[in-house]
């Protein structure tokens, strides 16, 4: 009984302490963005960013076409995602892109394998994987098993990248709970959904990840072109998190005659 009375009395004045060292002037209290941080409800790492850790993947229709568009046989309808609606294309570049999309089912990349490349592959519409560190996130598509880096260490690009990548060079950095992404370095040899939509080897784009809630992240990218478009232009696309417990599966890619098997019958679109 003596012993229970002796840790009675230590708690009773453990709590009178702590109580007096909160109404004390001379105790620092805890910032109030660490309250409003635990509040929210977003996912942060240790160093008090946002962790975009987990599997996600979108429910849109934007890589079918990025523009507006009535249903097809080979695309359900859809609103687009695209700020403005359209692509600024220069006319020479429109009418390589109406090209593209006469031959959409025979010569989108994708059909041979090519990567999805940026930001196509973060639209598509198979989950991907994001694991983030201190100075790097890595995103891991399920589709053709594709994988991009991007620094967040402070690094910049190279004066000279590489001409031949698919994915580009991608620096990150954060304002405030947004993440930046800053990427260059394309080659010309991917396009942007199924409809033709596409690009050179001139690409610029940023992109800006941002949690609306935990489960839930509002991305956009902003694609310049000088090449190919009259000025930058903006799409918007929700990412929603996946179910706990769900894994990527292997994803192999192999070619196919895409028009062997959802032929186009009496010229339909």
């Amino acid at each position: 009984m003596a012993n229970f009375t002796k840790k009675s009395v230590a708690v009773t004045a453990l709590a009178a302490i702590l109580v007096a060292s909160a109404m004390s002037p001379g105790i620092a209290k805890a910032p109030a963005t660490s309250k409003a941080a635990r509040a929210d409800g977003i996912p942060r790492a240790r160093d008090g960013h946002p962790d975009f850790s987990g599997i996600w993947q979108t429910l849109s229709e934007a890589d079918y076409d990025l523009e507006p568009h009535a249903g097809r046989r080979d695309a359900p309808p859809s609103p687009g995602v695209i700020e403005g609606g359209r692509i600024p294309y220069l006319p020479a570049a429109l009418a390589r892109r109406q090209a593209n999309f006469e031959r959409r089912t025979t010569d989108d990349p994708r059909l041979r394998c090519f990567a999805l490349s940026v930001p196509r592959g973060v639209y598509y519409q198979a989950p991907f994987e994001i694991l983030q560190r201190p100075s790097s996130l890595t995103l891991v598509h399920q589709f053709g098993n594709q994988v991009r880096d991007i620094h967040t260490d402070g690094s910049l690009h190279p004066d000279d990248p590489d001409p031949q990548l698919w994915l580009g060079d991608s620096r990150g950095h954060w304002e405030g709970d947004t993440l930046v992404v800053d990427i260059i370095g394309f080659n010309e040899d991917t396009w942007l959904d199924r409809a033709g939509n596409y690009h050179s080897d001139k690409l610029h784009v940023v992109e800006r990840w941002k949690f609306r809630d935990a489960n839930t992240i509002l991305y956009s990218a902003t694609l310049d072109d000088p090449k190919v478009y009259s000025r930058p232009w903006t799409i918007n696309i929700q990412l929603n998190r996946r179910e706990p417990g769900l894994k990527l599966i292997e994803d192999y890619c192999f070619t196919l005659e895409y028009a062997d098997h959802y032929p186009h019958r009496d010229g339909q679109q």
